[in-house]
């Protein structure tokens, strides 16, 4: 497997349209029912310019973005995020990452991967963080 995965290895970007809908449905498919994911007007009234995406959405992308990368054989350990500036409707956020290490698996018949994940947006960094996944070897890309 770490014929296939390097560490240094660098995925490609992947750019996600942050739109109104994108941010409501994520909110509603999490059960998140704040009024800051789907109300724009109360959201102002709370300070913010506008609706804003939520934690839960956001890991699902950062999820999806290493899962689209590595294949569907890749299995998720850990996804460690953490939020910074918020993801508007009308922005861009652009994933990038990072393979900092992978092991080799003692049955040899699968590697473990650590990947740095970035997601910034036109206001700043969106979301940090790493991502461990399990790749059988021989996996699918």
């Amino acid at each position: 497997m770490s014929s296939q995965v390097r560490a240094g290895e660098k995925l490609p970007p992947l750019e996600i349209p942050i739109t109104r809908t994108l941010i409501v449905a994520g909110a509603i498919a999490s059960r998140d029912y704040q009024d800051v994911h789907h109300d724009a007007e109360l959201a102002r009234q709370k300070g913010s310019p506008d609706i804003f995406m939520n934690i839960l959405t956001t890991n699902g992308l950062v999820g999806r973005y290493i899962t689209d990368h590595f294949g569907p054989t890749a299995v998720l350990r850990k996804v460690a995020i953490r939020l910074g500036a918020p993801n508007y409707p009308g922005d861009t956020m652009v994933l990038t990452g990072a393979v900092e290490e992978v092991t080799e698996e003692t049955d040899a018949a699968t590697a473990t991967a650590t990947v740095k994940v970035v997601g910034a947006n036109g206001i700043g960094r969106h979301v940090t963080g790493t991502v461990t996944v399990s790749l059988p070897s021989g996996g699918a890309r």
